[in-house]
């Protein structure tokens, strides 16, 4: 499968590749990685990565390596994901440290709901946050969700679940509008 690159102001998203396996890894062994299930040692984050490029060939879509457009560094994924036990397909946003508070999620977020609503034509999305990550829930405000109930995951445990607009409460000068 070809996976799409996704270009913003500040950022290319792009298809997760072997070279990402360091920063990755960085993240996940850290404390701020527990929100996704961190952390991972070496051989479980290599396995994690794995499976963020398989979700593409799965399900015919996934989440993106976030690479600084200026720099060229890798500073994160985001993107859709729905695998399985998830309630429904999801937007998710995971910064590297370091990259957090510049305004990168909520931008590589709105470049990944236009993909899901224009491209895939998604009726609705939602993004799954712990109730302590606060940040997480900070960009899912400035993406215009709202509260939806919670869900939980077997593995993760109690999700706060946060509803994006419709692609129709987008359309006219819209987040999108501005990707």
């Amino acid at each position: 499968m070809q996976i799409p690159t996704l270009h913003t102001q500040r950022l290319i998203l792009r298809a997760p590749e072997e070279r990402d396996f360091a920063p990755f890894a960085a993240f996940y062994a850290g404390e701020r990685s527990h929100f996704v299930g961190g952390p991972l040692g070496d051989e479980a984050a290599w396995r994690m990565l794995a499976m963020e490029a398989g979700h593409w060939q799965l399900k015919g879509f996934g989440r993106w390596i976030v690479e600084a457009r200026d720099s060229g560094e890798t500073i994160g994924m985001v993107g859709l994901f729905c695998p399985f036990g998830w309630p429904e397909p999801e937007i998710g946003w995971d910064l590297f440290d370091g990259h957090e508070g510049r305004g990168y999620a909520t931008e590589a977020g709105t470049a990944a709901r236009g993909f899901a609503y224009d491209v895939l034509g998604w009726a609705t999305a939602i993004s799954l946050v712990k109730p302590e990550n606060t940040g997480s829930a900070r960009v899912a405000e400035r993406l215009g969700c709202t509260r939806d109930g919670s869900f939980t995951h077997q593995r993760h445990g109690l999700m706060h679940v946060w509803r994006h607009p419709a692609p129709e409460a987008l359309g006219e000068g819209g987040m999108e509008a501005y990707a």
